[in-house]
């Protein structure tokens, strides 16, 4: 938000990216309760009033990390997408992307889920994780109405609208393979791929 005390400093740095690679970190191996600023100072080798002096508070930091690293996904998509030629580049693209995330980067999917139960029970945080969910959305529907636009998918309901569902399947798929890393999920996103294709493809 306009009002976070982030939003007024520079968070380009070489100090403030390490703090937030701090808190990353220190969130998916101990979760947020126990993320203090003392501990994620000291993970960081900076001074906890430098975390005060860049974010306000850990609400505000735990925000900007999640942020963060939903930019540079989105910017990596992009660059992704811009290759692929058919709805199947397209769809297979997304599969093995959420497969990659849930088996080697699932420090982020444990930040996102934990700043999701922040905002039931902080207000602050449900704006922000609103107003990121509404950001990543758009972006992501404009990626497909160019697609569309290209000739690669034929979208079967507005691009927010099948945006949304997408999102919806990886988090379900995300939070179960979590839950279950010892499961054979490849019939499971074989059903998930064949309702995306409904979506997607003529």
């Amino acid at each position: 938000m306009a009002s976070s005390v982030a939003a007024s400093r520079s968070l380009s740095g070489e100090k403030p990216q390490r703090i937030i690679e701090a808190m990353r970190r220190s969130v998916a191996s101990r979760g947020a309760a126990a993320a203090t600023f003392d501990h994620v100072a000291r993970e960081a080798g900076v001074s906890r009033g430098l975390l005060h002096y860049y974010f306000g508070t850990k609400e505000q930091l735990l925000v900007e990390t999640v942020r963060r690293e939903c930019e540079v996904r989105m910017e990596m998509l992009e660059r992704q997408l811009t290759n692929a030629r058919t709805a199947d580049d397209f769809i297979d693209l997304m599969a093995r992307n959420l497969q990659k995330t849930v088996s080697a980067e699932p420090d982020f999917l444990t930040l996102v889920f934990e700043l999701f139960t922040l905002s039931r029970r902080n207000r602050e945080i449900a704006l922000e994780y609103s107003e990121l969910l509404r950001r990543t959305r758009e972006q992501v529907g404009v990626l497909l109405a160019n697609a569309q636009s290209r000739g690669v998918l034929r979208l079967h309901a507005e691009p927010e609208a099948v945006a949304e569902i997408l999102f919806s399947l990886a988090d379900g798929f995300a939070l179960r393979m979590l839950s279950e890393p010892d499961r054979d999920f490849a019939a499971t996103m074989q059903a998930g791929i064949t309702c995306v294709r409904a979506l997607l493809a003529d």
